[in-house]
């Protein structure tokens, strides 16, 4: 029985069937992963929703930028908050900051409370503020069910240390889960250092041009799906070393 999650964060229909295909446990559905994610489609949440058995989070986000929010874009985020209840979801991704990088708990745990039932995360907002222990304590007055965070580095392996710490200061106030640059090259490491067991992850390929730039591969079912297995396999391998490792400590 496996004793982590899996979360794929995904664009497309076709990629979180591919994700599910792969042994994801949950899906958080956005656009634009490009600009760090926007609110996607509600016709594309609900058929999400419908087509899969896995659970489907849906991220809240109107634009890129800082995650500051002027009284219109709350509204409309309380909106498509609604949205996302009709449709289905199991859960939204928010988080909203002052103008002065703290986390706005007021804003955001009245989103919480108008999403219940269903779970909340707190976004890589959080990695943007410059206590990260005091912005933990801040998330957890929000009401917020989990948090997701680099430890806020600019990569989850680079904040696999810092991640750790949080996990500890949380002491089961709420879930850490740990996300951002989650790749099969890293997630050994991550696994290993971080010691949380919730991992989230795009696992997006990427090529590089004849003129020496980067950008994004042309998306693959079979690749991605093949991708997600593997990284399923890597973290249950891990996290059973770990617990012989520990066995024979005793």
């Amino acid at each position: 029985m496996k004793d982590f999650l899996l979360e794929l964060c995904v664009e497309t229909m076709e990629a979180a069937l591919a994700a599910e295909a792969g042994g994801a446990d949950q899906i958080e559905l956005c656009a634009e992963l490009l600009i760090g994610g926007l609110t996607p489609s509600f016709p594309l949440l609900t058929a999400t929703v419908k087509s899969l058995s896995i659970p489907v989070s849906v991220l809240i986000r109107l634009r890129g930028g800082d995650f500051t929010s002027t009284a219109g874009e709350f509204e409309q985020m309380r909106e498509q908050i609604k949205q996302a209840k009709q449709a289905g979801a199991a859960g939204v991704v928010v988080g909203i900051l002052c103008s002065d990088g703290r986390v706005d708990v007021e804003r955001t745990r009245t989103l919480v409370e108008l999403a219940d039932p269903m779970k909340t995360v707190f976004h890589r907002a959080f990695d943007m503020t410059a206590d990260l222990s005091e912005a933990l304590e801040a998330v957890i007055d929000t009401g917020a069910d989990c948090l997701l965070t680099s430890g806020g580095a600019s990569d989850v392996l680079t904040g696999a240390d810092a991640i750790a710490r949080l996990h500890k200061q949380a002491g089961g106030r709420l879930d850490v889960m740990a996300g951002g640059g989650f790749a099969l090259d890293n997630l050994v490491e991550v696994v290993r250092r971080s010691e949380v067991s919730l991992y989230h992850g795009s696992f997006v390929r990427w090529e590089v041009t004849n003129g020496g730039a980067k950008r994004r591969a042309p998306f693959s079912r079979t690749s991605l799906e093949a991708d997600v297995r593997e990284a399923v396999q890597l973290i249950q391998r891990e996290r059973e070393n770990r617990k012989t490792l520990a066995m024979t400590m005793r």
